[in-house]
């Protein structure tokens, strides 16, 4: 459950959270909320790399599928092309 938290804000501050309640249709303290919730989750991340990049795992196709397993024995060739051996 909720606990209340005394927050002192200028008023300047308190007009444009209340008109940004007004135009997002919320409470102001859901606008703080959520104002908080976004620089906490800034501040101190909750997921892992792998959720954070999840939405983006296999969007892409095309190009060598076998391209990650044989980087090293391209690179080992490439090297050794390089030193003059073949």
């Amino acid at each position: 459950m909720a606990s209340p938290l005394t927050l002192r804000l200028d008023e300047k501050t308190r007009k444009r959270i209340a008109r940004i309640a007004s135009r997002k249709q919320v409470s102001t303290s859901e606008v703080v909320r959520r104002a908080i919730e976004a620089w906490t989750d800034l501040q101190e991340p909750v997921t892992s790399p792998y959720q954070a990049i999840s939405d983006l795992i296999g969007v892409v196709r095309g190009g060598n599928p076998k391209r990650s397993t044989q980087t090293g024995r391209s690179f080992r060739k490439l090297l050794q092309r390089r030193r003059g051996r073949r």
